[in-house]
């Protein structure tokens, strides 16, 4: 939103009345000062004054004409000379006091016209003179106090009231900053009243419900402009409301404005428009992840416009919506050795190396772009966003599991994470579980102790050890066994994700199981495939050798098909195969072969993606058949959900639960339900290590 100060227009005409004998002579210059050809009035009033030195109109009006053609410096030094010539004369004092603001010397400016205010204060000129110096100065309440100063003397002056708009929109500015928003529409809803239809009003006050994330007032405001006659105004007004329903997840919508905002746009002679038309389609053809189509638009961008900087940062967002993560860091590195100070490139740059798990990097230029934009929203949203990310953490859960063999089994889990660095963090753990089944009277009780690291190496490359003492309680008896838990998680390249890991974990579902005291040693493998065009492929396979002499085979692999991706729907197919060795049907589920089939629907509010103060859920169902060796197929079931409620950045709490019938779901093999309380809480608001850079 950015404020323009109204440069006071002091006409030459005042001062025909001075020189009667030339005035009719110069009114062709005076003509050329008003319609804005200021370089020609500069050459006009230059003839003049070869002839007629000492005339002080035609000074004036070439001092002016110097300062409005470009020239302020000059023109600053001319009426200094002209002044210690006059230094009474009020006109002269007046254009003295402008050519300061043409400067920019907002400071001798404020001096200067307070001087000349306190000799004249029924000046008009002198009045808003200083009300808009006091505007450049930032000080919006005491240049409204000068423009009503200014008003009593020159009711409905035009001049007052445009630069009256303008500080308005400053002081505007000045509270969305602050965040101060009704502040700021209040100011914004009286510039509309004095000027009904406003462009700059109605798109700023547009742009503060945006940023109070109040998208449909920002569509009833965007909607006020497009009553607007004027062609310029309707496209900004469809370009402004593409935006608005796009961050109602209302994307097909968005596209549509979008394209009708460039088709329109192609038709004026307005290269800003034009461009910020063309930008628009992009960013709504990657809103509706139509990628080929935004490259395809970029290219011929390119070509129009080569590397400006706003082309350039539309290709490296596409990087970003494509996962070509290290891509979009090597454009927006680029786009800062052009510009330095490039919002796009500073912010762009923290966001692609937050993407790539560089969070040192992300920081940096996050702190960077803060510099630059002192308070900027998505900036500080970032900041806050890494800081929370490398914070220490607890997770505490506590579960209740019943199946149809009568096992009932409570338990409480607790893991604490604290980042040493922003690539290494040590991890803690405590689990206590109570198992009893009510048919045998058996019961059994397991604490479990863990102590362990993850450490990031590269963007693409990280390992994961966690290893403990299980110690397990049944009927007198006591046994420790350790347990391990290590892994190795790549990626190398975009939308590929493998992991290889090893895990040793005693089976504890049920007392029966842990009477028998036995441990499973895992070795692991999962491959995760995204593509583009809205489907993926998950596929994992297990080897496990355990303590009581049996193998086992397991293979899960699952195709699915993005519907939606706010809220996230999801269908897809699995299928699974598992195996032993050896039946052991008195202890554990263990077919000599099993299959299983099943499609399903998942439809899910990530809690990551919510903002503080929201609710997040998931719903997963399946439905399928299930093969045990030779017998008869089963019908299968499964129903998986979660609901919770996001307090803050720092602090959520959620229900979860998961009922099935799938055989191969537990170590038992039996229908079983779960029920869940989690709380997820960082407990610190920064770092514990030093994150300044």
């Amino acid at each position: 939103m950015a404020f323009k100060s109204l440069k006071i227009k002091i006409s030459c005409l005042f001062f025909i009345w001075l020189t009667t004998a030339t005035a009719q002579y110069m009114e062709p210059g005076f003509q050329l000062l008003e319609t804005g050809k200021y370089g020609q009035a500069e050459s006009f009033f230059a003839e003049i004054l070869k002839e007629y030195p000492n005339n002080k109109t035609a000074r004036i009006c070439y001092g002016r004409a110097l300062g409005l053609n470009e020239q302020p410096d000059q023109a600053l030094r001319y009426f200094a000379e002209i002044l210690q010539e006059y230094p009474d004369d009020l006109e002269v004092q007046l254009n003295y006091a402008e050519a300061l603001l043409w400067n920019k010397d907002y400071a001798k400016a404020k001096r200067f016209y307070t001087k000349l205010v306190e000799a004249y204060p029924q000046n008009f000129n002198a009045l808003l003179g200083l009300a808009n110096t006091y505007s450049n100065l930032m000080a919006y309440e005491e240049a409204q106090e000068m423009i009503a100063k200014a008003l009593v003397v020159d009711p409905q002056n035009t001049n007052a009231l445009t630069s009256l708009k303008y500080i308005r929109l400053g002081h505007a500015y000045q509270h969305l900053k602050a965040e101060r928003h009704a502040e700021a529409i209040v100011l914004l809803e009286q510039n509309l009243e004095d000027f009904p239809l406003d462009a700059e009003s109605l798109l700023n006050l547009a742009q503060v419900y945006l940023d109070q994330d109040i998208p449909r007032a920002a569509i009833a405001t965007y909607n006020r402009l497009l009553k607007s006659d004027k062609p310029v105004n309707r496209i900004l007004s469809w370009q402004g409301l593409a935006l608005a329903w796009h961050k109602i997840h209302k994307q097909k919508k968005a596209l549509d404005l979008a394209r009708k905002a460039q088709q329109k746009a192609m038709e004026l002679q307005n290269d800003r428009v034009r461009k910020t038309a063309e930008e628009r389609l992009v960013q709504a053809l990657l809103w509706n992840r139509k990628f080929k189509a935004a490259k395809q638009q970029i290219s011929k961008l390119k070509l129009k416009y080569g590397k400006e900087e706003w082309v350039v940062a539309l290709e490296a967002t596409l990087g970003m919506y494509t996962g070509q993560f290290e891509q979009s860091i090597s454009l927006y590195k680029d786009l800062l050795v052009k510009n330095s100070v490039s919002f796009d490139g500073n912010l762009g740059l923290a966001n692609a190396y937050f993407a790539n798990q560089q969070h040192e990097w992300s920081q940096k230029l996050t702190q960077q772009t803060l510099k630059l934009f002192p308070g900027q929203k998505d900036a500080t949203a970032l900041n806050k966003k890494i800081l929370i990310k490398n914070t220490p953490s607890l997770q505490q859960k506590i579960e209740l599991t019943k199946d149809n063999g009568d096992n009932l089994a409570w338990a409480s889990h607790t893991q604490i994470q604290a980042p040493l660095s922003f690539k290494t963090r040590v991890l803690t753990g405590y689990s206590y579980r109570k198992t009893k089944n009510n048919n045998t009277d058996i019961s059994a009780s397991t604490q479990h102790f863990m102590g362990g690291i993850q450490h990031r190496f590269s963007p693409k490359l990280k390992s994961y050890l966690l290893g403990g003492i299980q110690k397990t309680s049944s009927n007198n008896r006591h046994q420790n066994q350790w347990t391990l838990h290590g892994y190795f998680d790549y990626k190398p390249q975009t939308r590929h994700h493998f992991q290889l890991g090893f895990k040793r974990e005693i089976q504890d579902f049920n007392a029966d199981l842990l009477k028998r005291n036995i441990a499973a040693n895992h070795l692991y493998g999962n491959y995760n495939f995204n593509a583009l065009k809205n489907w993926g492929w998950f596929t994992q396979y297990f080897y496990t050798k355990q303590s009581d002499e049996n193998h086992r085979h397991l293979l899960f692999t699952s195709f699915y098909y993005h519907i939606m991706y706010r809220p996230v729907v999801k269908l897809g197919l699995n299928y699974q195969y598992l195996s032993f060795d050896k039946r052991r049907p008195e202890a554990y589920f263990s077919p000599l072969r099993f299959n299983a089939v099943e499609i399903f629907a998942d439809w899910l509010q990530d809690e990551q993606s919510q903002p503080a103060q929201s609710v997040f859920y998931s719903l997963n169902t399946a439905l399928g058949y299930q093969f045990i060796e030779d017998q008869k197929s089963q019908g299968t079931y499964r129903i998986q959900a979660k609901l919770g409620y996001k307090f803050s950045n720092r602090f959520l709490l959620n229900l979860y639960g998961l009922h099935s019938n799938i055989a191969s779901a537990t170590a038992a093999g039996f229908t079983f339900s779960q029920l869940g309380l989690r709380l997820h809480w960082s407990i610190t608001s920064k770092p514990i290590f030093s994150s300044q850079k």
